[in-house]
């Protein structure tokens, strides 16, 4: 069985992934930066970390073997685009898209000795429309590219890398949305409903565990033809 990293575990669909990995047999380590509240399995092994620390990433992570990097991790702020406050910007920047690619350096060089491992990217619907909320569809569109990339970069070492972009989830960021957002979200998806953060798990797990190893790259669609404008 594998050993699993997943970032921003302690709720949603990190959650949710850790549980069906752990579910699955696989050994998970959970990286949150707060895990209050958080009801994940006692077997989950959790470590408290802020993303925002890329410095410290390549150290936490030095004598972990990781089979499996979910990057889940990810941050919004609705805010006017006119009127964003730049910390912000930095921080969805760095959450979102930074530290992804730092964890894909700290763990990929050990992934290329052993000739094997897979990352997957939790992207979104945002990646691919002028997105409302300005930085975090900005982000989102540059992990779909670093999906890519890396699947490049790392493929002829037997590492698989792709990525998931939801729609919209029934998650603590999807609450933060105003209604009239979250009423023209519905009408545009197929089944009148949000997706459940289990759902997304579902295409996370398959894509870290029993996805054909021709399958790199690529991102896959979990939002019920939700393409907001």
């Amino acid at each position: 069985m594998s050993a699993v990293l997943v970032t921003g575990a302690a709720r949603g669909i990190g959650l949710a992934a850790a549980r069906l990995f752990l579910q699955k047999g696989h050994s998970v380590l959970a990286l949150d930066k707060d895990f209050s509240g958080c009801d994940l399995p006692a077997q989950v092994r959790r470590v408290r970390f802020d993303l925002q620390a890329l410095q410290d990433i390549p150290e936490l992570l030095k004598n972990e073997t990781i089979d499996v990097l979910v990057n889940n991790a990810g941050t919004l702020y609705c805010e006017p685009h006119d009127a964003f406050p730049e910390a912000h910007a930095l921080e969805i920047l760095t959450v979102n898209l930074r530290a992804p690619v730092a964890l894909i350096e700290a763990l990929s060089p050990g992934m290329r000795k052993r000739k094997s491992g897979r990352i997957v990217n939790v992207a979104s619907v945002a990646a691919f429309t002028g997105h409302p909320d300005l930085w975090y569809g900005a982000s989102k569109a540059a992990l779909v590219n670093i999906t890519k990339s890396y699947a490049g970069y790392l493929g002829a070492d037997g590492i698989l890398v792709n990525a998931v972009a939801p729609g919209p989830t029934l998650t603590a960021m999807y609450e933060q949305l105003p209604q009239s957002r979250k009423d023209a979200v519905m009408r545009s998806v197929y089944s009148g409903r949000p997706c459940s953060a289990e759902e997304v798990a579902q295409t996370i797990v398959w894509l870290g565990t029993d996805s054909p190893a021709y399958l790199s790259g690529a991102t896959l669609d979990v939002n019920n033809g939700s393409y907001p404008r």
